[in-house]
C-alpha cells in the first residue's frame, strides 16, 4: 500500500488535479478511484475538471506519457550497455510485466492504459519507434506504420498476461518466457537470439531489479506531481 501527502495546496487546477489522482490511483487503484473523489480533494468543480480532461481517461493519458518515458529509462539503465537488439527488448518488457506482479494498483493502472484509446495508442506510437531501431535490420522491407500495427499485437499479448496474475501454473518465469518467445518471433527474430534474450533475462533477478524500478518510479512520480511518499508496504 502507498501512503501518499500533497505537499502543496496552491497548485494550478490542473496540476491539482493530476496530483489527486495519482495520489488516489496508487492508494487505492484507477477504478475504485471515483470523479467525485477527484473534485473534491483537488477542490475543483466538474465543470473545470471536464474542461481540463474529459473524463478519468484523460488523466490516466497524461499519467501514462509520464510514466512509460521514465519507465523505458529506468530499464535501459537496469540493463548492461551494448546488448543485442532481443535482449533490451526482453529486459523492458520483462520488467514492465513483473512490475504489475509486485503492486495490484500498478497493474491496474497498466491494464487500463493499454485498454483506454488514447492511452493505448500513445503506448502503441512510442513502442513502434522503439520496436523499429530494434527490429528493422530483420525485417528492412517494413515500415515504422508496419511496426505500430505490429505493436497493436505484441501490445495485446502484454495486456493478456498483465490481466491474469501468476499462480503455481503459470509463474513469472514461465509467462515471461512465453511472452518473448511469441513476440520476438513475430518480429522475425532468429531462434537463437530468441533463446539468447531468454536466457539472459532468466539470468537476472528480475524481481529485484524491477522492485528497484517501481521505487525510483514513485519518488520520480512524487516530485513531478508535488506528493510525498510516507511509506510503502
Amino acid at each position: 500500500m502507498v501512503i501518499i501527502a500533497i505537499t502543496s495546496a496552491s497548485l494550478p487546477a490542473k496540476k491539482r488535479i493530476l496530483t489527486v489522482c495519482v495520489r488516489l490511483f496508487l492508494e487505492k487503484g484507477y477504478k475504485r478511484t471515483t470523479l467525485a473523489e477527484i473534485v473534491e480533494k483537488a477542490n475543483v468543480s466538474y465543470s473545470s475538471f471536464q474542461n481540463i480532461f474529459r473524463a478519468k481517461d484523460g488523466v490516466l493519458t497524461e499519467l501514462v506519457e509520464f510514466m512509460f518515458s521514465n519507465q523505458f529509462a529506468e530499464a535501459r539503465s537496469a540493463a548492461e550497455a551494448d546488448l543485442p537488439p532481443a535482449c533490451i527488448y526482453a529486459v523492458e518488457t520483462a520488467i514492465q510485466m513483473t512490475l504489475t506482479e509486485l503492486n495490484e494498483n500498478l497493474r491496474e493502472i497498466y491494464i487500463e492504459a493499454y485498454t483506454q484509446r488514447e492511452a493505448s495508442d500513445f503506448i502503441f506510437r512510442e513502442t513502434a519507434k522503439e520496436l523499429y531501431q530494434l527490429f528493422s535490420p530483420y525485417q528492412p522491407e517494413l515500415t515504422p506504420h508496419d511496426f505500430y500495427c505490429m505493436e497493436i499485437g505484441s501490445a495485446s499479448i502484454m495486456r493478456g498476461y498483465m490481466a491474469h496474475p501468476c499462480d503455481d501454473e503459470l509463474t513469472l518465469e514461465k509467462k515471461l518466457r512465453l511472452f518473448l518467445t511469441m513476440t520476438l518471433r513475430a518480429y522475425n527474430v532468429p531462434k537463437n537470439d530468441i533463446e539468447q534474450a531468454i536466457a539472459f533475462v532468466e539470468g537476472l533477478d528480475i524481481r529485484a531489479i524491477s522492485e528497484q524500478v517501481m521505487q525510483k518510479l514513485f519518488k520520480t512520480l512524487a516530485m513531478r506531481f508535488e506528493f510525498s511518499l510516507q511509506g510503502i508496504e
